[in-house]
Parts: C-alpha cells; sequence; structure tokens
C-alpha cells in the first residue's frame, strides 16, 4: 500500500510538471483566452492571468460607428477618412484587433444617426454614449456587464486612473452588480468658460480686454462698425454664435454666465443649482436668464451676432473664425489648438488671448460641473468579446510612452480624436501643464518624464520651445502656438483656468447623478422647447416669451424632474 501510494504520488508530480510546462510554452498566444474552468482534485494548476496587452490567436472584430470632427492638426495627411486611421494598423499588429465601422458621420450628425440605430436595434459592439443614452439602453437590458473583463484585462494604468477619484465615476455607471460602462471623466475644471478675444484688433482699435458686460458690448460694437482688422472693408461682426446655444464650444453659456445665469453645463439640460434651503433649482428658468436674453436680443438687432446665426452649425462658426470675420468666441481652454490655430495660419498679424468672462460688476464665476464625464464607453450585449473594448484603452493610453513618440505623428495618419475607446489621464492637462513649465524654467533641451504621459508632454514641450523661438521647421506657426497656448501657456487656456480654479471665481453644477426617469423620457421634447424658444426671443419675440417658456417647461416635464432631482440629491449628494 505504501509503495503504491508513492508510485501515484510521482505520477501526480510528473503530470502537474507536464502542465506547468505545457502553459510556459504557450506565453502570449493564449493570454487573452477566456480564463479556463477551476481544476479538478487531481490539477490545482491556474491558467496563466489574461494579458492586458496580449494579442488574440484568431483576429476579433469589433463594429463601432463614429461622429467626427475634422482632424485637429493640420499636419494629417489630406482626404483621409476615420477607417484609415493609423492606429487601427498599430491595434492589428498589437493585438489582432480589427475594427470596422458600421457607419460615419460629422459629429453634428450623430444624435439623430445613432437614434434612429437605437430605435432599430442596429448597435455596434462599442457603444460611445452620453448619459441620457446609457441609461436607455440600461433599462432595455443592452449593455453588456464588463466587471470580469475590467477586472482582468485593464491595465494597472487604466485601474489607477479610474481609482484617481476614489471610484466615483465608476460607481456611478456600477448598476445591480454590473460594471455597464467605462467613464472618460476628466478634470471638472476643463469646462469652465473662458473669453477668447483676437488682441490685435484690440490693439488696431486701441482698445483693451473687456472685464465686464458694457465693457464686452462696447468692444463687440467696435469690432462691427470700425474696421478692426483694417481691411477698409465692411466684413466683421463682434461675437461667434451658432445655432445650437449650449454646446461643447462656439456658444454662449459663458455670457450667460457673466449675468449670474447658470441654464446650462453645455447639453442643453438644466444645470442645477444650491438655494438658500438646501434645494436644488433647474437654473434653466432663473429670471436671470430672461435677462440675458434681452441683452442677446439687443445685440442681434445691432450686428454684434451674426444674422445668421440661427441657420449655423459649429462647422459654420468654425469657418467664421478661421476667416477672421469675428474677434470675439466664448469656449474652453482648448481653442487655440483647433480652430484659433487655423486663424494664426490663414492671417500671421492674428493674436488671440483669453481672458476670464466678463461679468455685470467685473470679471464673473463660470458653471463648473462636479463631475466633467460627457461620455461613457459601453459594450453591447451581443458582443463576442466584451474585453476587446477594455484592451483597446489599453492600447490607446500605452501609445503615449515614449518609445512610440516618432512613429505616433500626425503626418503619420494618426488621429486621436478619431479613436475610440479612448480614455485619458484624468490629471493629464495639468500633468502636461506643471511638467512643461517645470522644462521650460529649467531651460531643459528634453523631457525627463518617463511614463504613458510621455508623448503629451514632449508634443507639447516641443512645440512651446518651436513656438517661442520662431522655428516652424517641424509645423506650423498656428499649430504649435496651438500647443503651446492651449497647455503650458501662464496666460493661455488652462493657465487661465487654474487662476480661476485657484481663486474660486466658480459655480458648480450640483447635479451629476445618472438621468432621471422624466429627464430620460422628456429630456428632449424640452430641449427642443428650450432652443426654439430662446432662438426666437434673441431674434425679435417679445422678452415676456420667456415667461411662457418657463410655464410650459415645467408643466411639460420640468416639475416632475425637479422633484426627482431633489430626490436623489436628499438621498446620495448628502452621503
Amino acid at each position: 500500500m505504501k509503495n503504491n501510494r508513492t508510485m501515484k504520488m510521482i505520477l501526480l508530480l510528473s503530470l502537474s510538471l507536464l502542465t506547468i510546462s505545457a502553459c510556459s510554452t504557450q506565453g502570449d498566444n493564449k493570454a487573452n483566452t477566456p480564463t479556463s474552468e477551476p481544476s479538478s482534485e487531481n490539477n490545482q494548476t491556474e491558467a496563466a492571468p489574461p494579458d492586458p496587452f496580449g494579442k488574440y490567436p484568431d483576429t476579433v472584430t469589433v463594429t463601432q460607428v463614429l461622429g467626427f470632427n475634422p482632424p485637429e492638426d493640420p499636419r494629417t495627411p489630406k482626404g483621409i477618412t476615420p477607417d484609415q486611421n493609423a492606429y487601427f494598423k498599430d491595434l492589428k499588429e498589437m493585438m489582432n484587433i480589427d475594427v470596422k465601422y458600421k457607419w460615419t458621420v460629422p459629429s453634428s450628425q450623430f444624435e439623430q444617426k445613432f437614434s434612429l440605430a437605437m430605435a432599430s436595434g442596429d448597435l455596434p459592439d462599442i457603444l460611445e454614449l452620453d448619459p441620457k443614452n446609457f441609461e436607455k439602453l440600461k433599462k432595455q437590458d443592452m449593455l453588456a456587464d464588463l466587471s470580469d473583463a475590467y477586472e482582468q484585462y485593464a491595465s494597472p494604468i487604466l485601474k489607477k486612473y479610474m481609482e484617481s477619484d476614489g471610484g466615483f465615476a465608476m460607481k456611478t455607471y456600477h448598476s445591480d452588480g454590473k460594471q455597464l460602462a467605462i467613464p472618460a471623466f476628466e478634470d471638472p475644471f476643463l469646462s469652465t468658460q473662458l473669453l477668447w478675444i483676437r488682441k490685435d484688433w484690440l490693439s488696431n482699435l486701441n482698445l483693451q480686454a473687456p472685464t465686464t458686460i458694457d465693457e464686452l458690448e462696447k468692444v463687440a460694437e467696435a469690432f462691427v462698425k470700425n474696421d478692426p482688422d483694417k481691411n477698409s472693408k465692411n466684413d466683421t461682426y463682434g461675437i461667434s454664435l451658432q445655432k445650437t446655444l449650449f454646446f461643447w464650444g462656439f456658444d454662449v453659456r459663458g455670457l450667460f454666465n457673466g449675468f449670474g445665469a447658470y441654464p446650462s453645463i453645455g447639453d442643453a439640460q438644466t444645470a442645477w443649482l444650491k438655494n438658500g434651503e438646501d434645494k436644488l433649482i433647474p437654473g434653466l428658468i432663473q429670471p436671470e436668464v430672461k435677462t440675458a436674453l434681452s441683452k442677446l436680443q439687443s445685440w442681434y438687432q445691432n450686428g454684434i451676432l451674426d444674422k445668421e446665426f440661427a441657420l449655423k452649425d459649429e462647422n459654420k462658426a468654425v469657418e467664421d473664425l478661421t476667416s477672421g470675420k469675428v474677434g470675439i468666441s466664448y469656449g474652453e481652454w482648448w481653442y487655440p489648438n483647433w480652430p484659433l490655430n487655423l486663424n494664426i495660419d490663414n492671417d500671421p498679424k492674428a493674436e488671440w488671448i483669453a481672458v476670464q468672462i466678463p461679468g455685470l460688476d467685473g470679471p464673473a464665476k463660470s458653471l463648473v460641473p462636479k463631475i466633467r464625464a460627457g461620455k461613457v464607453f459601453a459594450v453591447n450585449k451581443k458582443s463576442k468579446n466584451p474585453e476587446a473594448a477594455i484592451k483597446m484603452i489599453n492600447f490607446y493610453i500605452e501609445m503615449g510612452n515614449k518609445q512610440y513618440l516618432e512613429k505616433n505623428k500626425a503626418e503619420n495618419g494618426y488621429v486621436y480624436n478619431w479613436f475610440n475607446p479612448r480614455i485619458y489621464n484624468p490629471a493629464q492637462i495639468e500633468t502636461i501643464y506643471t511638467e512643461v513649465n517645470k522644462a521650460l524654467d529649467a531651460k531643459q533641451t528634453e523631457i525627463t518624464l518617463d511614463d504613458e504621459n510621455f508623448k503629451n508632454v514632449a508634443d507639447v514641450f516641443k512645440a512651446s520651445r518651436d513656438y517661442l523661438a520662431g522655428n516652424t521647421k517641424d509645423a506650423t506657426k498656428g499649430v504649435n502656438w496651438g500647443q503651446y497656448y492651449s497647455r503650458a501657456a501662464k496666460d493661455g487656456g488652462w493657465g487661465t483656468t487654474r487662476k480661476i480654479k485657484e481663486s474660486g471665481a466658480f459655480v458648480n453644477n450640483e447635479f451629476y447623478g445618472l438621468p432621471t426617469k422624466t429627464q430620460v423620457e422628456k429630456g428632449a421634447q424640452l430641449d427642443k422647447l428650450m432652443q426654439e424658444s430662446f432662438t426666437k426671443i434673441i431674434m425679435g419675440a417679445s422678452i415676456d416669451e420667456f415667461d411662457n417658456f418657463v410655464a410650459s417647461w415645467k408643466s411639460l416635464g420640468g416639475d416632475d424632474i425637479t422633484e426627482e432631482v431633489n430626490a436623489w440629491y436628499s438621498e446620495q449628494a448628502k452621503n
């Protein structure tokens, strides 16, 4: 009996060693197959852990859709289309993932196209969603549970990013034990509204940058009437505006903020403000909004606003900025990177600066969200490889490392703003600002940082040095200025935003939960009501139409939304 037991032990040990040897020789080829079933009592060997960067043994095809803007870097090859993005070639080589688009459209057409896709159920594998569409698909049980995929395949860097806020954003998209999306959250102050203004036009007319609404009106009027570009033509207007009043850019959120009005964070839905009774009130229907609309109406009548703004989308607004037709625009920190850099290259005399938004009695407070996560990435429940989305996020983060610097360039066809799913370091902008200024102040010739932020920091550092030295060998003046003035200049986009943050010149949007039941059901109707009502007022309807709008907004679902938001506030925000 003893000898038999000994022989059995030797046999089991031999089998175990063979199993371990076989696992070790499989290497990366098996790193991405699903974790094996638990071993039996006679085989305690565990499968190799999944590799966040490993290559699938067989090509995995994932489908996507895309709403896109033009490449931000003018060095991008002309005529390139999203399916030709060079990132996809690297993705195929590194991970054996092949991306196929069901469709692509300009960003202005995406919402309508995606709504039709949701209605028909014709959805891709990987989904870029705003909170409202996330909530709709969640209720329809159309989203895959990413819990296991994230736990097994998320790279250490991705997990670090997602835990940088204590896991708060991830929890927002966790329901009934399931992780239904990965949020692309960022520093909330990236939403801060600034006033961008042509400094060369101010100098031509012997004017100073405005600090109050009255000063802004005088400057804007001068930009209309006094030939600010000195071309002897009556071909300029004052303030940029496109048809969507509250949007991601080229809108007038900042103008409303100057009146102490906080109607929206940029998505047409109302912002929510604290009142004196520890309740949240909808910023969209407050009296200050009416005052701001009255001012916009007078500016429209006086030609300070484009008479055709109601017909222009964001692309048309950009054309006016880049061609030198308008000298003032409200917007966030990134404008120099696009589209103001194009204006700089079109007109070598053009010079833009950023200032804190003007208010009634001096610089005003900008509206800032508690969480900035306008989009999340989810996976269709029908997808065969939900972990592919996590691996693609890992891939994008990995491409920021130093080893890819010379390869990953716009002129080689790499278009970052066409790649999804795309997750950033939530503190990326501050990392760039700090590291670039540290290197500039120390008169370094290269960046010594060595992590996944390297490419972003090194690109801005090179552009900054080239701009400050007047070197246009590798990029135009506009491209270099755009990178420098958006991210690194102490008086630029993020530099000015940091000062606003430090001085406390902001008001928070207090609601950061997922859309409520009535917001999902009635939000689109209320958005349309607001857009139509406000546009009519600006173009000359009685200002008292605002009161009719408020009554309609409340009766058509606004009161129900207010009740739901406050129920959320009392139950969760105070916990």
